[in-house]
C-alpha cells in the first residue's frame, strides 16, 4: 500500500525579504510553518536553500528531503516558545563532555583520545574562556560549577535558530566543546565528527564493523553535517 503523501501545489519557489528576515515564497504565497506562523529566518542564504527544496519537489512532497525547513521550523515552533529550556539542556553536556572522559589503557587508545581531544580543550580554553578538566575512566566526575555556568550563558546567549542546529551538534556529538568548535568553524566539520567517533572507531577496529552500528553512524553523520551546514547558511556563509 503506497503512503499518502501531500501533492505539489505550487509552480516555483523562491526567497523573499520578510519584515523580520528572509522568507519563502510559494507562487507568491508565503511558506507557513505546521503551527501555521510565517516562515523567516534570519538569513537569505538560509531562506535560498529552504526554497531549493520546495522547488526540488515532484507531484508528491517528501518531507524527509527538506532537512532545513524542518530545522527552521523547529527553531520557530519549538525553541522559540522553548529557548530556556532547551539551552538549559544543552549547557548540561559541558558537565559531562565526551572531551574529558578518557580511557586508561591500552596505550593506543589512551593516545589517541589525547591527540584527537585535547587540542579542543585547549581551544575551549582559549575562545570560550573555560578549561574542562579530564577523568579516567567514564563515572560522572562534577565539573567546576563556574566553568559550566559560564557556558551555560553562552549557550543561552543564541538565537533560536542557532539554538536548533546547536542541538544535534551537541546531542549527536555527545559534546558540549565539540558543538562550539562546529558552529565557530574552529576544525572541518569532518575532522569534530571524527572526533566525536574516537571510541567508537577504536572499537570498531578491534570487533570488525557491524552493519546496523554502522547505518545508525551514518544516519548520525548526516544529521551532523547538516546542522554545520545549517549553521553556516545562518550568518549567510555557503559550504565548503
Amino acid at each position: 500500500m503506497t503512503e499518502w503523501a501531500p501533492k505539489r501545489f505550487w509552480t516555483s519557489a523562491e526567497a523573499r525579504a520578510t519584515d523580520q528576515g528572509f522568507g519563502v515564497a510559494l507562487d507568491g504565497r508565503p511558506v507557513r510553518t505546521p503551527a501555521k506562523t510565517v516562515l523567516s529566518v534570519p538569513s537569505e542564504a538560509l531562506a535560498a536553500r529552504i526554497a531549493q527544496e520546495f522547488d526540488a519537489q515532484t507531484d508528491r512532497i517528501d518531507p524527509r528531503t527538506m532537512p532545513f525547513t524542518r530545522t527552521a521550523n523547529a527553531a520557530i515552533d519549538k525553541v522559540m516558545i522553548q529557548h530556556a529550556e532547551v539551552a538549559d539542556m544543552l549547557a548540561d553536556y559541558g558537565d559531562s563532555d565526551l572531551l574529558c572522559y578518557r580511557a586508561d589503557a591500552p596505550d593506543e587508545l589512551v593516545d589517541r583520545q589525547k591527540a584527537n581531544w585535547d587540542p579542543l580543550l585547549d581551544w575551549a580554553e582559549t575562545e570560550l574562556g573555560v578549561r574542562l578538566e579530564t577523568r579516567v575512566g567514564i563515572m560522572h566526575a562534577a565539573q567546576d560549577p563556574a566553568a559550566v555556568a559560564h557556558l551555560r550563558r553562552q549557550v543561552h546567549e543564541m538565537t533560536a535558530f542557532e539554538l536548533a542546529a546547536f542541538h544535534d551538534l551537541v546531542a549527536i556529538s555527545g559534546s558540549l566543546i565539540i558543538g562550539f568548535a562546529a558552529k565557530a568553524g574552529a576544525k572541518p566539520i569532518e575532522e569534530l565528527w571524527t572526533a566525536s567517533r574516537v571510541d567508537e572507531l577504536w572499537q570498531q577496529e578491534q570487533w570488525g564493523e557491524d552493519e546496523e552500528a554502522m547505518e545508525m553512524a551514518e544516519y548520525k553523520k548526516a544529521a551532523f553535517l547538516h546542522a554545520s551546514e545549517f549553521m553556516r547558511l545562518l550568518n549567510g556563509q555557503l559550504p565548503d
